[in-house]
């Protein structure tokens, strides 16, 4: 067995990339295979959990059409600059066309050294390889644009961090791993050709319908800006209405494709709080829940300078051009949450007052401490015949929320929505990957090599909006002893 590899991206010249092959390993063993993603990929479930297919998710073995490069990109950390990173620990393998008619990336994430490691050690402990795994599931299973785990295995190796780890290996897919970063990088070396054919490549894999007959170089690059703001602005919109908080939105993790990358210190709001912060190195709360949104626009800014040597021939008209594009991001990230949050609270058509019930709602969650996802569940359970599974021994209102339940269903009687219970249990998620969850599987398995809770848990994340044979305690809120108040990054 082999993987269908049909590559593009190593057609683009050399300084895009290095050639590096995955360093080998000790002694891989697989956690945990994704056959479902196997399938999508043409890819034979059975050999992805063979000893060949594990040798390969370990970069131990090159299947036939494999060209592993490290890709050269730019970026904001934290809002400061940094001219040159890299995939510093990870190698793309090569694209496959998928039985959906898409090209994917297969990358391997903890592989060893490349070129842009900047003297780290190129490998993954064990502990973000199932953290990145879990949430990338969980969100892909949730709705949400992401990229994928295709499977995890351990090395055999120890990883040096703050303390000695066990490493592993993730087997990452994206439908590209492009990133605004990838245009700063050849922005800031003035490579104008660089950057055209950049567009060209990404508008073709990503957008090919956005691309009008006979369009010049310069248009083509504000279709693409358009594309990719609009493609955020639903991103974030869609992380915003499930609680999800990403941690480092930094442009080096910001994908043209509109998918959610690098699931290092994030984490699921519990208690909602607008101001909800989880990374250990954001110290100023700079990717807070609520700056999402902002920082999202910040980072379109930077990838409007990043296109400006190509959106127009005289820099100055290319700067207009780019701000007028850029005023559009507002309004788009307005319409998709607005029409998220719609959905989440039941309403399928726009009034005007809609946007202050939902901030109200918020704000009584906010002051009463409660939990998000199990309130919007239990909202959707309130909303007809409570169904036979339900979240009410988990999650209620106080007297406090009367006067905005009788103001909700006031408004849902102006509608005539005989599915509105179903599409509002289908919004709204029973089981979030919570936190302290994913810390104790983490826990058992590093200490005790025990993947038990692991498996367990990525099995009923598939299924986020079915209560039925659930174990209650993956839709529970953590006890206080049990709150993770802070994750952290896996390098």
């Amino acid at each position: 067995m082999s993987v269908p590899f049909n590559n593009t991206y190593v057609q683009l010249p050399e300084r895009f990339y290095s050639r590096q092959s995955p360093t080998k390993v000790e002694n891989p063993g697989l956690i945990r295979a994704n056959p479902e993603l196997a399938q999508l990929l043409d890819i034979d479930p059975a050999w992805l959990s063979s000893d060949d297919g594990i040798a390969t998710m370990a970069g131990n073995l090159l299947p036939e059409g494999a060209d592993p490069i490290a890709t050269v990109y730019a970026g904001h950390q934290f809002g400061s600059w940094n001219p040159q990173l890299g995939d510093g620990r990870a190698i793309l393998l090569g694209e496959v066309i998928g039985t959906d008619g898409e090209r994917y990336d297969l990358q391997l994430k903890g592989s060893g050294q490349t070129p842009y490691s900047r003297m780290g050690d190129g490998r993954a402990p064990l502990g973000p390889v199932m953290r990145e795994y879990i949430v990338s599931e969980a969100m892909a299973a949730l709705g949400v644009p992401t990229s994928r785990s295709l499977a995890a295995v351990t090395t055999g190796e120890p990883v040096y961090r703050e303390e000695t780890l066990p490493g592993a290996v993730l087997a990452r897919v994206a439908k590209s791993h492009i990133r605004i970063g990838t245009f700063q990088f050849f922005a800031s070396k003035e490579d104008k050709e660089a950057l055209g054919l950049l567009v060209n490549h990404v508008l073709e894999r990503h957008y090919p319908n956005a691309v009008e007959a006979g369009a010049s170089s310069n248009s083509k690059a504000l279709m693409l800006l358009d594309e990719v703001m609009q493609a955020q602005a639903k991103l974030v919109a869609s992380w915003q209405m499930i609680g999800f908080i990403h941690g480092v939105m930094n442009t080096d993790n910001v994908l043209l494709s509109g998918e959610t990358i690098d699931y290092g210190p994030c984490a699921f709001m519990d208690t909602y709080n607008p101001d909800t912060v989880f990374s250990s190195i954001d110290h100023g709360g700079r990717y807070a829940y609520r700056n999402q949104p902002g920082i999202a626009h910040w980072n379109m800014a930077c990838l409007a300078q990043a296109l400006v040597p190509v959106i127009a021939d005289k820099e100055e008209n290319a700067i207009e051009i780019a701000k007028d594009a850029l005023d559009k991001f507002p309004a788009y990230f307005l319409d998709a949450n607005v029409s998220g949050m719609q959905r989440k609270l039941g309403l399928a058509s726009h009034h005007d007052d809609d946007e202050i019930l939902a901030k109200d709602f918020l704000d009584l969650l906010e002051a009463h401490q409660l939990d998000f996802t199990l309130s919007f569940r239990r909202l959707s359970e309130l909303s007809g015949t409570a169904p036979t599974a339900n979240v009410s021994s988990l999650a209620g209102f106080p007297s406090a929320f009367d006067g905005w339940m009788a103001r909700w269903k006031t408004r849902l009687d102006t509608e005539d929505n005989p599915t509105r219970q179903q599409d509002m249990l289908s919004t709204n998620p029973a089981i979030i990957p919570r936190n302290h969850l994913i810390e104790e599987s983490i826990v058992a398995a590093t200490t005790e090599g025990n993947f038990d809770l692991f498996n367990t848990l990525v099995d009923n994340l598939a299924t986020p909006y079915d209560l039925t044979g659930v174990d209650v305690r993956f839709a529970k809120r953590p006890k206080p002893e049990q709150v993770v108040r802070q994750t952290f990054c896996g390098t």
